[in-house]
């Protein structure tokens, strides 16, 4: 029977004469520290072109302890989930079909089949508060890894500290000081199986490519990680969405760097799959935003059946637009995208040489762009000029976020930040532009409707004309 966990953890590359030091002050008061020894075996599955790997995503089989079975991870925002059955689903040779079905998009077809075998002794530390409940697990593993066909792969030892139950953001801080402190360092490698097939991995030699390359290959994790999600019934719009834009935003700014042809038709199909999204999580929001906004009004402004009303009419259309979205993730034009963006994964369609310094100067004149667009918009009366000037803003954020990794860290952030303010302050006034019009095709519909009124679409209405006049002149007041 399949189960589902979240998992958060931090992992840090070690020496091998690394000494775990002591962890008392990790413990509470009143708290338990308990440490216990196993032998762990995992066999991890793959594509022979590592698309799981190179989306973020491992499947093993498991054995040698309490944690025995199949294991898919698939990451998440600031975690993975972790989904998880029985040994006797599968066989050691075949990945269960349960598996199979939610990583269909992740292998677009592609066998799944054993690419590595590792084996870990592991020496565990249980942190437990005073109740009982595990706040970590503290693993120092000492893995060796068998690669497919025998051969022998890398030895190395790591440490990982994964939260329990009870466990917070604040310990995964302490126990990082801690154990840095001790001479351990932040992980280069996602996952063991990762720092297993590193030694078989191309890795771009050229820092431009590289910068792309990892940029683009964290949107495609996410837009992958949001693939298996859907087809297990959750709820991953938004931050599909998110990686989307990113991805899109890429492609323009640095435009010039990639072959012309191959950029175009894909910037054409992602906006396609995003606008197809992006049907549902506008009703998600809108559902929100009205709801919080009937919250605060008076109870006697509200005249008729109005909560009703939204919410029939919002969420009908958000089901009507998800079945939409799920008839799409087994056609041909989202698989051929899918495709696609595997084929840039592997190797990016160049046009020339890239340095890193080109790319800032690219970042930088976007940057330009966006505050140029924000300072005429803002001085008009222009909706659409607003709603171009975000765009421009999200576009350099997210140059900025690329680039990041060669440009001064403080100097970074402020251009993130100053992006991201913008960003904003437009989006509100974009939201309340949006909501006002839906409010009043929602009003026109009620007031032609025996038993309502449509009196309160009209006071939100007018809630939203402020609140979109009032995020226009937040915007004129931002420093540029």
């Amino acid at each position: 029977m399949e189960s589902i966990q979240t998992e958060r953890e931090d992992k840090f590359d070690v020496d091998a004469d690394f000494q775990l030091p002591v962890l008392a002050s990790l413990v509470p008061a009143d708290g338990a520290l308990v440490s216990s020894e196993t032998h762990l075996t995992s066999e991890y599955f793959d594509t022979v072109g590592h698309d799981l790997l190179r989306r973020g995503i491992t499947v093993r089989r498991r054995t040698g302890d309490s944690d025995n079975g199949w294991h898919a991870k698939v990451p998440a925002e600031k975690a993975r989930t972790e989904i998880r059955l029985p040994l006797g689903s599968g066989a050691t040779s075949a990945v269960p079909d349960e598996l199979t079905e939610v990583l269909r998009g992740a292998v677009m077809g592609d066998e799944l089949s054993a690419v590595a075998t590792l084996t870990t002794r592991r020496t565990v530390h249980t942190v437990s508060d005073p109740d009982g409940a595990v706040i970590a697990e503290i693993a120092d593993d000492e893995v060796s890894a068998t690669l497919i066909g025998g051969a022998t792969g890398p030895q190395w030892r790591e440490v990982e500290v994964e939260l329990g139950p009870a466990g917070s953001e604040s310990f995964l801080k302490k126990a990082g000081k801690v154990l840095i402190a001790a001479g351990a360092r932040p992980s280069a490698h996602p996952s063991k199986l990762d720092r297993a097939l590193s030694v078989v991995r191309e890795v771009p030699a050229d820092t431009g490519v590289r910068l792309l390359t990892d940029y683009l290959d964290e949107q495609v994790q996410a837009i992958v990680a949001g693939d298996v999600y859907l087809r297990r019934g959750l709820d991953p719009i938004h931050s599909t969405r998110v990686a989307i834009r990113r991805y899109r935003s890429t492609l323009r700014v640095f435009s010039s760097v990639f072959e012309d042809e191959p950029s175009a038709h894909l910037e054409t199909e992602l906006s396609w799959y995003a606008s197809i999204l992006g049907k549902v999580r506008d009703r998600q929001v809108q559902r929100a935003r009205f709801a919080a906004a009937l919250r605060e009004l008076p109870p006697e402004w509200v005249l008729g059946p109005v909560a009703s009303r939204i919410e029939n009419d919002l969420l009908a259309e958000q089901i009507r637009y998800r079945e939409s979205v799920m008839a799409e993730l087994d056609g041909d034009r989202y698989r051929a995208l899918l495709t696609m963006l595997s084929l840039w994964s592997r190797g990016l369609p160049i046009d020339g040489e890239v340095g890193d310094r080109s790319l800032v100067k690219l970042a930088r004149k976007a940057g330009k762009k966006a505050i140029d667009r924000t300072r005429s918009a803002v001085g008009g009366t222009d909706d659409e000029a607003l709603h171009r000037a975000r765009k421009a803003a999200k576009r350099a954020r997210y140059a900025a976020e690329l680039v990041a990794p060669a440009v001064d860290k403080k100097v970074s952030k402020a251009h993130i930040k100053r992006f991201k303010t913008i960003q904003e302050v437009l989006g509100e006034h974009q939201d309340a532009v949006i909501a006002a019009e839906i409010l009043r095709t929602l009003g026109a519909r009620a007031g032609a409707t025996a038993g309502e009124n449509g009196f309160t679409f009209g006071v939100l209405f007018e809630r939203e004309r402020r609140a979109a006049e009032s995020a226009r002149d937040e915007a004129s007041q931002l420093e540029f």
